[in-house]
């Protein structure tokens, strides 16, 4: 190797050299590793920007589109429950084929999901394209992580680097509403998907230029039944959900849906006991702080996201604000996320993660118990603070949360943890839509479920800070 040899030309289609004779860590890496995590950083930021800019849009959808509550519901839900149900094979995808070459597939169907959403005819289509983008979100996020995983080696190193991932994504949650109303007041709701295309080719480009691929295992199988059986539990199980709050608790379809939810689940854990390979190794459950940071993570999305997706209609529907407005409305929330996303890992460094967690749920917590007092016509600065105060608590809690459930399991594992803490995740988030917007459907009860929806919120972000903690309490020291 040239001693000397600082060249950025990619070998073998983003191949770079990487250290000096001396062993010592080149520019050339270090330049390309960090464009290899503002890779990755764009892949998770495009997935959290389609969340917070859907959102706003809602209303204006349902006015086009001529949708109820529960239509609505299933415009959010299609993508996450996408997301979710998929995540654990395309991280599965990416040990088997290489998780640089997978992640740059799934940004290609992202960008033409995208592009589909915006060109939709009816809410049909709509919903069906989000599905498709739920799937391709799937494949990003345990495949961006996999990649800094591989990329940074050292526990300090990749804490950082998770930090600053997920302050990307805070920042596309901070824009995602600004941005979303701004272009929907100018150009319509199309508009909000086409801001993916541009970010799609550039997070493409530098993936292929830059970022290394990981170590395949050709021996990992996908797990195809235990994969049809989490896609019908989970759909099944939102589905009646979503329908029950619309149509009644007691609609047969509503009760059979709850039935097959329950029979497709026990038929997943079984199918998971026996494969050979399974989707969900149920052993990595064995590990404790495994095991709690992926109950934190489906505990906190029920909460955040399900209020997220009440709160939007709430300003438009109930206080009449514009798109735009509600946007702003947004702004200082998600905005207190990144801050709090790169003090994180300091902190972590000072008190542990698990403290830091716990400090993160309990604030959290507190935000939704100061909104209680919400009614119609609440002015902005009543309830600002508190929303802050959730949002704050949400940026302290996932990169110590990410950070310390990829630190448990070895490196060859790293895409299967990365999709089983995404997959819980992102269930909490189709089932805080799916609940909350029950809560609020029908004549008059979107006050009676917004104050529903925080009573279950505060319970469920206190449960998370009690689990963590015991868990720190409980872990062997060194």
């Amino acid at each position: 190797m040239r001693s000397s040899s600082l060249n950025l030309a990619p070998s073998g289609g983003g191949q770079t050299e990487r250290r000096s004779e001396a062993g010592r860590p080149s520019l050339a890496n270090s330049l390309a590793t960090s464009l290899t995590l503002a890779a990755m950083s764009l892949g998770y930021g495009v997935v959290q920007l389609d969340l917070t800019i859907v959102n706003t849009a809602l209303n204006a959808m349902g006015l086009a589109l001529g949708g109820d509550v529960a239509e609505l519901q299933w415009v959010v839900s299609a993508y996450t429950i996408s997301f979710a149900a998929f995540i654990l094979t395309a991280g599965a995808l990416g040990d088997r084929l290489g998780a640089k070459r997978v992640f740059m597939a799934g940004f290609a169907i992202f960008t033409a999901a995208s592009l589909a959403c915006a060109l939709a005819p009816n809410a049909a289509a709509l919903i069906a394209a989000r599905l498709i983008q739920g799937l391709a979100a799937a494949i990003l996020v345990p495949n961006s992580l996999a990649l800094l995983n591989h990329a940074y080696p050292d526990e300090k190193g990749r804490g950082r680097a998770v930090a600053i991932w997920a302050a990307g994504a805070s920042l596309a949650l901070t824009a995602g509403p600004f941005v979303g109303g701004g272009l929907i007041a100018l150009v319509g709701w199309r508009a909000i998907f086409l801001v993916n295309l541009p970010i799609g080719l550039v997070g493409l480009w530098l993936t292929w230029r830059y970022a290394d691929e990981t170590t395949r295992s050709p021996v990992r199988e996908i797990d195809l039944p235990g994969q049809l059986a989490a896609i019908g539990a989970l759909g099944a199980l939102a589905g009646a959900i979503i329908e029950g709050g619309a149509h009644g608790w007691s609609d047969p379809a509503v009760i059979a849906g709850f039935v097959a939810a329950a029979v497709l689940a026990a038929a997943f854990v079984r199918r998971e006991q026996r494969a050979a390979q399974p989707m969900l190794p149920l052993s990595l459950f064995k590990n404790r702080l495994f095991a709690l940071t992926s109950l934190v993570g489906l505990l906190v999305n029920i909460a955040i996201y399900g209020l997220i997706f009440v709160l939007s209609l709430y300003f438009q529907r109930i206080n009449g604000l514009s798109a735009w407005w509600t946007g702003l409305a947004f702004v200082p929330m998600m905005g207190a996320v990144l801050p709090v996303n790169l003090l994180a890992p300091r902190m972590s460094e000072r008190v542990g993660p698990c403290r830091t967690m716990t400090v993160g749920a309990t604030l959290s917590a507190l935000g939704c118990l100061g909104l209680l007092g919400i009614e119609p016509g609440t002015s902005y600065w009543a309830i600002g603070g508190q929303m802050i105060a959730m949002s704050t608590g949400l940026g302290l809690l996932v990169p110590p949360l990410t950070s310390t459930l990829l630190g448990s399991v070895e490196k060859a594992r790293s895409g299967i943890a990365a999709g089983v803490l995404n997959a819980t995740r992102q269930t909490g988030s189709v089932l805080g839509v799916a609940v909350f917007g029950a809560l609020i459907a029908g004549d008059g009860a979107f006050m009676p479920g917004l104050h529903a929806a925080l009573i279950v919120s505060t319970a469920v972000l206190l449960t998370a800070a009690a689990a963590i903690w015991w868990g720190a309490e409980r872990r062997p020291q060194p």
